[in-house]
């Protein structure tokens, strides 16, 4: 299997994580890909037409996207340890890691909005209201022991994801002052090497 990223992704190291707690990794080559708003790549839009990382490419050629669906497809062929397969918490589950995807989706509109838009056209409520639905997504999750305090899942790995892009492209956002609890659980997370491996490189 072939997965296309960036070391900058957020959505991509989430499924790193996941394949590397799944015992994946070593079966998937990672392809350096590059996709930024308004610049063309036709070779990646052959893969996929809506330019977005990662996605994952089969032996047989087939693409699976976006990271949820990769994910899941990951931890059904290694037998379902980061999903529970049935009942209520499954649904938590699933329903946190689109949460917390959203979250991600949001931020990194963020990032486009102040360092893609030219100046003079830059839409600051727009912004705002995207950056609001991240930080009241992690003042909800402060309050969430049984996500923070689970065994490994993969709202935990999305959620991992959200605070090290924090980190990455929104350093003084202040998050480990309002969210203490996050920050523990961060720092915690932290120690595990598939999330060590996996911060991203300094901007």
């Amino acid at each position: 299997m072939k997965l296309t990223f960036s070391p900058a992704s957020p959505f991509a190291r989430k499924v790193r994580i996941a394949a590397i707690e799944l015992g994946l990794i070593d079966k998937i080559e990672l392809v350096p890909a590059t996709v930024a708003p308004g610049t063309a790549n036709d070779e990646y839009s052959k893969i996929t037409p809506l330019k977005k990382l990662p996605v994952l490419i089969l032996k047989d050629g087939n693409v699976i996207l976006d990271s949820i669906v990769i994910v899941e497809y990951l931890n059904e062929l290694a037998g379902g340890r980061l999903i529970p397969g049935y009942g209520p918490r499954r649904w938590q589950v699933k329903s946190d890691h689109s949460l917390i995807n959203g979250m991600l989706e949001s931020m990194l509109l963020c990032r486009y909005e102040k360092m893609v838009r030219p100046q003079g056209l830059q839409w600051q409520a727009w912004s705002d209201d995207h950056w609001n639905r991240a930080w009241t997504g992690m003042a909800r999750f402060e309050n969430r022991p049984d996500v923070l305090n689970a065994p490994l899942d993969i709202a935990q790995i999305s959620l991992v994801c959200v605070l090290g892009y924090a980190d990455f492209r929104f350093a003084d956002c202040g998050w480990r002052k309002a969210f203490p609890k996050l920050d523990a659980f961060h720092q915690k997370m932290l120690e595990r090497p598939s999330v060590k491996i996996s911060v991203p490189p300094p901007a």
